[in-house]
């Protein structure tokens, strides 16, 4: 991904066509859509990197913390690399493109294992969740699903130290294969189709990442001057309120907050005076009014 790197600001990564080039994490900013998005190019893992094999606990660890994970993958051979890079992964605790189990775990001090559902199950049955518990040495607990979850599922839940996060499969040097096997991987799910060599497809790899990310920019706007268009505040699409905006500006803020005046799509009226629970929208004007 030589040519990627060129969009990032203060990175010295070395770049060539052999496996493994990168010893070291190397960081660097991509600034996309007025957002600065922080890339760590990692050393690539081996088979067994989760046990501890090639430094590939210390990697995948540091993986454990981004909001976005992604694979580059050799075009001509995708599908090896793909199913080894997710099983080390998966071992270390990483769920790739997966929401958290929809059940509810609960421990208590008696009376037994209580398990229900609220949908038919292929998967479990009390006696799999008796099992399953009686493993960790959990012999009372409430278990509740809204879904047909699997053993795995539930031993996620237990376990309770999973990482859900997005994850793209940059599939590189398709200049390399025929038109034919670029249409084979174009079925993979998640998939990028890029040639860093020839810089094919580099703006359609940060168009998803973008996407994946799903993150929301919000304008500020100070009392009686223009909006700030040039340094949007940053917030997750699942943490998006008037309240997550101003603790993202200074965590005192909010002592002084009485309510804010806010321009942009989540609103009916221009501008409309809103509460700290209220949602925002991508590229919302906020202007914070302070108590006197």
């Amino acid at each position: 991904m030589a040519t990627v790197m060129q969009k990032i600001k203060d990175i010295e990564d070395e770049v060539a066509s052999y496996e493994f080039t990168t010893l070291t994490c190397i960081p660097g900013v991509i600034v996309y859509r007025g957002a600065k998005i922080q890339l760590l190019d990692l050393p690539g893992i081996i088979e067994g990197a989760k046990d501890g094999k090639g430094r590939g606990r210390q990697v995948i660890s540091t993986a454990r913390t981004c909001n976005c994970i992604l694979i580059v993958l050799d075009a001509i051979k995708p599908i090896t690399h793909k199913r080894l890079i997710e099983k080390e992964l998966e071992g270390f605790g990483i769920r790739l493109n997966k929401e958290p189990p929809n059940l509810t775990f609960r421990k208590k001090d008696k009376g037994g294992i209580n398990f229900t559902s609220t949908v038919a199950n292929t998967n479990l049955d009390l006696e799999t969740v008796k099992a399953i518990c009686g493993e960790y040495r959990i012999h009372n607990a409430d278990i509740s699903l809204r879904y047909d979850a699997t053993a795995d599922d539930l031993i996620d839940v237990i376990e309770g130290s999973r990482v859900y996060m997005p994850c793209i499969y940059v599939v590189n040097k398709i200049d390399q294969i025929t038109l034919e096997e670029l249409e084979i991987l174009d079925k993979l799910p998640h998939y990028c189709p890029i040639s860093a060599h020839l810089e094919w497809n580099l703006d359609g790899l940060l168009e998803k990442i973008w996407e994946y990310l799903n993150l929301t920019r919000i304008y500020t706007k100070p009392k009686g001057m223009n909006p700030d268009y040039e340094d949007p505040v940053i917030l997750s699409s699942k943490k998006r309120t008037v309240e997550d905006f101003c603790s993202r500006i200074h965590k005192d803020m909010l002592k002084q907050f009485k309510y804010a005046l806010v321009w942009g799509s989540s609103v009916k009226h221009k501008p409309q005076r809103v509460g700290k629970e209220h949602e925002l929208e991508d590229e919302d004007v906020v202007q914070i009014i302070k108590k006197v």
